[in-house]
């Protein structure tokens, strides 16, 4: 397995990850009163916009030629890392607004 590859499983399986939070965050979010739940539905669709930015870039992981792979993986680290930081603290606002 190449480099691309390997940093394109990972990227699934954290994605995988994220998306089975979101499911549990979503079942809660069914549990709280009408104003909490409110919030809490804002902030899981701004999550399920960062697992569609996450699946965007696995997308341009996956049809990058190998030259083109070689300069799209700093960068790709570099988002990658941003968004996993922004889901985190999205996931941290949720859990104190239950």
């Amino acid at each position: 397995m190449n480099e691309r590859e390997l940093y394109q499983q990972k990227a699934e399986a954290k994605l995988s990850e994220w998306k089975a939070e979101l499911d549990k965050l979503k079942a809660q979010a069914r549990q709280a009163d009408a104003d909490t739940r409110i919030e809490l539905n804002r902030q899981i669709e701004a999550m399920d916009a960062q697992i569609e930015q996450g699946e965007s870039r696995i997308r341009e992981l996956s049809e990058a030629s190998e030259q083109g792979w070689q300069e799209l993986k700093q960068g790709f680290e570099t988002a990658w890392g941003n968004l996993s930081d922004a889901f985190d603290r999205a996931v941290d606002r949720f859990r104190h607004h239950r």
